[in-house]
């Protein structure tokens, strides 16, 4: 059985972010992207290791690639809900579409940049959970230019089906702790990519530096989960749809503020530094100080 939680952010990027496990990052952006926008061959910008982890922790919670097109890619598994994520998100584009620019460079050499967010909490007010932005005119529907798209990938929305390839990625970084190489739904078996995730989880292991933080991170979301199932039960006791609805976000505001306290006060025991636990929690320093006290 899976021993690792791949949607513990940097767990995530130690699966994916890997030179030796590219295919598996290929396979799933192919799974998210157009047809018109598949991936063939990719050179990982920033890929994990060890090193850099132990030197810098805030320095790997995203996935910077560009493909055989010279087109970037920013993919980030985002583990703690954030207020204002879509301005983040919007600026994390901006950063990488204008970070392709050095001196002499002219704005033609400028590419594609796609953005993917893949979030263990919601964020958008839609119904489907993979939602995909452009720019486009309001009147006509015309895109200005295809070089923006940025992609949401809401896991709390999905709803267990597996008729696509991103249903089956989606499905098993849900589910991945209950699945073992030997023990997998055929849709899941079927596919290699997947297969070779579930093994490379099932063999993943942590230095010291690297289960702190695992160890934080999956608390805050064990803690979560269940802040947000017994706010909410409480929540849909009024019986009624408005009442239901006010509940849900009742129960997640709720449950966001005391998992993020609950994590925070176990990263403080576990004597992760200030600065990290800022970077895992979002709350302010002030906050983590009184925490603290």
């Amino acid at each position: 059985m899976c021993r690792i939680n791949p949607r513990v952010d940097f767990a995530f990027k130690k699966l994916f972010g890997t030179e030796s496990n590219k295919k598996l990052l290929i396979d799933l952006i192919n799974s998210i992207v157009s047809e018109e926008d598949q991936v063939k061959e990719l050179e990982l910008k920033n890929p994990y290791n060890d090193k850099n982890f132990r030197n810098d922790k805030l320095s790997i919670l995203d996935i910077k690639a560009i493909d055989q097109r010279g087109q970037w890619y920013n993919i980030e598994m985002q583990v703690i809900d954030q207020e204002y994520f879509d301005k983040r998100a919007l600026y994390y584009w901006a950063r990488l579409y204008s970070g392709q620019l050095s001196a002499g460079v002219n704005y033609d050499n400028l590419k594609k940049t796609i953005s993917i967010n893949i979030l263990n909490f919601r964020c958008l007010d839609e119904e489907e959970y993979h939602n995909i932005y452009k720019i486009i005119n309001s009147e006509s529907g015309k895109e200005f230019i295809d070089h923006l798209e940025i992609h949401f990938i809401e896991l709390e929305k999905y709803d267990e089906k597996m008729s696509t390839m991103l249903d089956r990625w989606v499905n098993f970084l849900k589910k991945a702790e209950g699945y073992d190489k030997n023990r997998l739904p055929k849709e899941l078996a079927e596919v290699e990519s997947i297969k070779k995730a579930v093994e490379l989880l099932e063999d993943m292991s942590l230095n010291y530096e690297e289960r702190e933080s695992y160890e934080a991170r999956l608390k805050w979301l064990r803690d979560e989960e269940a802040a947000i199932k017994t706010a909410e039960k409480k929540g849909f006791k009024k019986g009624i749809e408005a009442g239901r609805a006010e509940g849900k976000k009742e129960g997640r505001e709720e449950g966001k503020k005391e998992g993020i306290e609950k994590i925070a006060k176990e990263a403080l025991k576990n004597g992760l530094d200030l600065e990290t636990i800022v970077k895992i929690t979002g709350l302010s320093e002030k906050e983590i100080s009184d925490l603290k006290k």
